[in-house]
């Protein structure tokens, strides 16, 4: 990789406003409010004892090793080329699949209903503009690029105060709709069912750590933007979902989202409702957009650095362009990733074969969760090996980041088994899984898809990691 390609552009609100785009995800709102009074307290709790933990390690790591590329240094560094390459595959490939399915049936569906009317092709259009248009925002010059995040991550803001905001103002004027405010009482089941969404939701602070070389000064300027993003993050999740279940009938909460509550709460408006809900519905699909971008920036740097390193298949992957200084290679291999799976998400919408690649899929997604299954030991690894200056220290220097370290870990074991594996947890407490009901497959056919997923993953990154090996640098 060639560094003199690298400008340093991001200052300390960009980074903030990365976090607070790639962060902050509008479908995870929608799956936290659909556990209603109780996914709102599990909500909270998993945000302080999970989020904040995590800020505090991953800013102190971030600070301290300030290398292109982020967590792939730091795997490295502690465990090797190997252990780094299937990390940051598992962190990468979430990221293509995410974008060409959750993201951007939201937005289709959001553009659609809200903005302008689209049948099935125009649909499909909609949503392939929408993949290529957020892979063009990761191809463009990062100074050009931070830009167009940043309006999207101010998009993503004003999107949710005006949610949290009317439906206050909803509240005040026409009541709740029906609160079952016992149903707030935590149980373990509900815990289970959301912690996998919950832990999804507020990881990435580590991020923008894939560009350290192209911020100014990440060693005072990281520590600080994640801390201000982490309570950007907690606020923007929690109201919103309170916002949600205050307008929504608890028997529909499960099938609330963003757009939906504020479809309600805009009802305060009288006739300026219509056009004030298209132009917010015009903000949100930027901000998916932007959000989409923002981990393709991100994730795409990784994985670049990493076939630079000679990781992943070709060094050639690893070249940034000299004149845009973005590792263009790499961003439309992600383009074509996700085209592949919009593609086997239009085609697979009905019946068995549905249900078997929305298992696909939302495997596929947890992988960002399973890489922390990595990431964290080496970040304690390199803390009690690595005799290095820490810009940052978190409460306690040492001890304090093992602390810290341990409990993040606990949960992303936690939340891994459940995704990898749900209903085994509850199984062992003795609490009832409608398994089928749940995932519309058997056990069986889902362990077979789950695993699958998993094993083509890692076998990816181990011959990418062979291949890459062999390759030699590029002039």
């Amino acid at each position: 990789m060639a560094r003199s390609r690298l400008v340093k552009t991001l200052r300390r609100g960009d980074i903030v406003l990365f976090i607070v785009a790639a962060v902050i995800s509008g479908d995870s709102i929608a799956v936290l409010a659909g556990g209603g009074p109780e996914g709102l307290v599990w909500s909270a709790f998993i945000g302080i004892a999970f989020l904040v933990p995590s800020a505090f390690v991953f800013a102190e790591t971030s600070s301290t090793y300030p290398e292109e590329g982020g967590p792939y240094q730091w795997v490295r560094r502690a465990f090797g080329r190997t252990w780094a390459s299937v990390a940051v595959i598992l962190y990468w490939i979430t990221n293509p699949i995410w974008l060409g399915g959750s993201l951007a049936f939201i937005a289709g569906s959001v553009w659609s209903q809200y903005v302008v009317a689209t049948s099935a092709v125009g649909d499909f259009v909609v949503k392939l503009v929408f993949v290529w248009v957020a892979i063009l925002l990761a191809v463009v010059s990062l100074k050009r690029g931070k830009v167009l995040i940043n309006v999207g991550a101010w998009a993503k803001l004003f999107v949710l105060a005006s949610l949290t905001l009317t439906a206050l103002v909803h509240v005040a004027q026409s009541g709740t709709a029906g609160v079952d405010w016992s149903a707030a009482r935590p149980t373990v089941a509900g815990f289970l069912a959301i912690v996998p969404v919950a832990l999804f939701a507020f990881v990435g602070f580590e991020a923008p750590s894939a560009a350290s070389e192209e911020m100014h000064d990440p060693q005072r300027d990281t520590p600080t933007a994640i801390a201000r993003g982490a309570g950007i993050t907690l606020l923007a999740y929690l109201a919103p979902v309170l916002a949600i279940i205050l307008v929504t009938p608890a028997d529909r909460t499960a099938d609330a989202g963003v757009m939906q509550a504020i479809e309600v709460s805009y009802g305060v408006f009288g006739p300026l409702s219509g056009p004030l809900l298209t132009l917010t519905a015009v903000a949100f699909v930027y901000a998916l957009l932007t959000q989409g971008s923002a981990w393709m920036m991100a994730t795409d740097r990784m994985q670049a650095v990493a076939a630079a390193d000679g990781a992943f298949f070709t060094r050639r992957l690893g070249e940034f362009s000299e004149r845009l200084g973005t590792p263009v290679r790499m961003n439309l291999v992600s383009g074509v990733v996700s085209t592949v799976f919009l593609v086997l998400a239009t085609v697979f919408v009905h019946g068995t074969a549905a249900a078997v690649f929305g298992v696909v899929l939302t495997q596929a997604v947890s992988t960002l969760l399973i890489s922390y299954v990595v990431i964290v030991p080496a970040m304690v690894h390199l803390r009690w090996t690595h005799d290095t200056i820490r810009p940052y220290q978190v409460p306690g220097g040492r001890r304090g980041f093992t602390v810290l370290a341990g409990i993040v870990y606990l949960f992303i074991l936690l939340g891994s088994v459940a995704a990898v594996v749900p209903g085994v947890l509850e199984g062992f407490l003795g609490l009832d899984y409608d398994f089928a009901g749940e995932w519309g497959v058997s056990r069986g056919s889902f362990e077979v898809f789950t695993v699958g997923v998993l094993v083509v993953v890692v076998v990816a990154a181990l011959v990418g990691r062979v291949v890459g090996s062999r390759s030699q640098p590029t002039a």
